[in-house]
């Protein structure tokens, strides 16, 4: 390095910039901070999220949209009000519907769970939580379906109204399942999809047959 003696910066020419500061523009996720802002803002801010992921099931294609930012909040609710509209215990009956509603709870949450095992241990490249977020926000046609077959029982449960809740219920079946494999397809390999697809195919179908067989008490 003898020769960079030789190198000399005249004292009259200016230097811009500071050190402490490095050159370069910052990522938009450096400038903005949510630990500073309201309460408000960030309960707004995560409510617009999860009604765009119920956007995405009600309209799906193939996108990384529910896998980009993941939560289960959405999953949580629809889990909650499906339990609640299947618990068949009325006002005044003795049985306050409790073991019914945890029946429901723990069939949707342990078969989610299970398919996402299966999707890892068959090569799947999203994490747990995205599978179980895609699945959670999948419920959503389904959940559909059961508050529009409540509102055709109080109409009657005729025949009539089992075929009309036998197509609602069909109908978001098929959505719900078409939804999660068009989310879920490209996280798997192409060889193994079919193995994927079945068990999705089962979890949806128990709650499609749960829903359709319901008679409030």
């Amino acid at each position: 390095f003898a020769g960079l003696a030789d190198v000399s910066i005249s004292e009259d020419i200016p230097v811009e910039g500071e050190i402490t500061v490095p050159v370069g523009s910052r990522s938009p996720d450096e400038v903005y901070s949510t630990l500073d802002e309201p309460v408000k803002d960030t309960i707004m801010r995560d409510l617009k999220a999860v009604g765009k992921k119920f956007v995405h099931v009600m309209y799906p294609k193939k996108s990384s949209a529910l896998l980009r930012d993941w939560d289960l909040w959405g999953p949580l609710v629809l889990c909650v009000s499906l339990a609640l509209m299947l618990q068949g215990g009325s006002a005044d009956s003795k049985d306050d519907g409790g073991p019914q509603f945890a029946e429901v709870f723990v069939i949707i949450w342990f078969g989610a769970v299970v398919i996402t095992l299966n999707s890892k241990l068959l090569g799947g490249t999203i994490s747990f939580f995205q599978s179980l977020c895609v699945l959670g926000y999948c419920v959503l046609p389904l959940t559909v379906a059961m508050l529009v077959c409540r509102l055709v029982l109080l109409a009657g449960s005729g025949t009539v109204s089992f075929i009309i809740r036998l197509i609602v219920v069909v109908a978001m079946f098929g959505w719900s399942t078409l939804a999660s494999t068009a989310f879920l397809a490209d996280s798997q390999p192409p060889n193994r999809k079919a193995l994927v697809v079945y068990p999705i195919f089962l979890f949806y179908f128990v709650i499609s047959w749960m829903i359709l067989t319901f008679t409030p008490q």
